[in-house]
């Protein structure tokens, strides 16, 4: 298999049952909340840390594995890591750092070829300047200028963002998007950031308490995790235990039973009639019915209740709706603020919504879930 190939599994003292690939050209990102193993399954690619046991491959190499103890040391392995902290050498200019990576190359060589790799960052012109004269993305930008100059086979970035303001941060995303189109090599981001991994990846792996809970497309995972775990942990707040009714093939709709209620899904077999199941909706698939324009739409699944909080957000209003006076399962939506003020929608006020049949997602119910 060409790209990278991850499989790593330890209790102890960091418990890791991990599992995932990413091919040449892409990124992917790796997420999960503080102490999911993140940064050990990043220093373990890089060779900084040597787990108990599982394979690590790239384009069908393997850098270690435990079985033909193989277990190549970092210095030798091709991996360019950009570390949190930028770990850039104080007392050299922004070339020297880069030059710092270049020892296999010619001495008289690598001031042109350090610059070439500033340049590829756009920090012509900086050259010449210590850490201490650079801003925070400046100082990344050089991280990644010296990581890409090892000639990498893997590019690893751990939590490169978390430095910055969020202007910055806006700024080199849109950089290092730019830069990945003349990467050929597979690249790891590690980040605790929805947001950075929606905007970056092409695909996201899960991870909690060092296991691999799933990998896909930013899209599959944030509307199809495959447990109610994994909706938590990519914050889908409209979370709800129920039961499938019925499936009508028919009209490609399956039909769960919800407090007191009949709410029709995309058509999800997997699951028997009376089988109690979990079900997730995602904020973007719960329409406002708009008092100033009533559309067909609203007879899709419409659900009354009492908004119990509205925060305005920037130019977005952020609702949370109660459903028949029950404090347990609230709904979770977002609206432009003037519709929120076209609509008169206040704390205490009714309101009714459209769950999209569409964008329901069912999963096996945990049960003792405690939702």
């Amino acid at each position: 298999m060409t790209g990278l190939s991850v499989r790593l599994h330890q209790e102890r003292p960091i418990p890791l049952d991990a599992e995932f690939a990413c091919l040449p050209g892409e990124l992917l990102a790796l997420v999960g909340p503080s102490g999911s193993g993140k940064t050990t399954i990043l220093r373990s690619i890089a060779g900084l840390y040597r787990p108990e046991s599982g394979r690590i491959a790239i384009d069908g190499a393997p850098w270690f594995d435990s079985k033909t103890g193989i277990a190549i040391a970092a210095h030798r392995r091709h991996a360019g890591l950009v570390f949190q902290s930028y770990a850039l050498f104080p007392h050299m200019t922004a070339v020297e750092n880069v030059m710092a990576a270049l020892d296999h190359l010619p001495a008289q060589d690598r001031r042109r070829r350090a610059g070439e790799f500033l340049d590829l960052v756009h920090l012509s012109g900086l050259e010449n300047r210590r850490p201490d004269a650079l801003s925070g993305g400046q100082q990344q930008r050089v991280a990644v200028a010296r990581a890409l100059a090892r000639d990498p086979q893997v590019l690893l970035l751990d939590e490169p963002f978390s430095a910055v303001d969020r202007a910055t941060k806006q700024r080199l995303y849109r950089e290092i998007a730019l830069l990945r189109q003349s990467l050929k090599m597979p690249v790891i981001l590690v980040t605790h950031d929805l947001e950075e991994a929606m905007v970056l990846a092409d695909r996201m792996c899960v991870l909690h308490r060092g296991r691999t809970l799933q990998a896909g497309t930013p899209a599959e995972v944030t509307t199809r995790p495959v447990s109610p775990e994994v909706a938590r942990l990519v914050d889908l707040r409209n979370l709800f235990d129920g039961a499938v009714a019925e499936h009508r093939a028919v009209d490609g709709k399956t039909v769960i039973d919800w407090m007191g209620m009949r709410i029709e899904a995309a058509l999800q077999t997997a699951f028997a009639p009376g089988k109690a199941i979990a079900w997730v909706v995602p904020d973007g698939f719960v329409v406002l019915h708009r008092r100033d324009r009533p559309s067909r739409g609203d007879q899709e699944n419409p659900v009354a209740g009492r908004i119990d909080s509205l925060a305005v957000v920037g130019q977005t209003a952020q609702i949370t709706l109660r459903i028949a006076d029950d404090d347990v399962h609230p709904l979770h939506f977002s609206v432009p603020a003037h519709v929120a003020r076209r609509n008169g929608l206040v704390v205490g006020g009714k309101a009714t919504v459209s769950l999209l049949a569409e964008g329901i997602h069912l999963m096996a119910s945990v049960p003792g879930d405690g939702r």
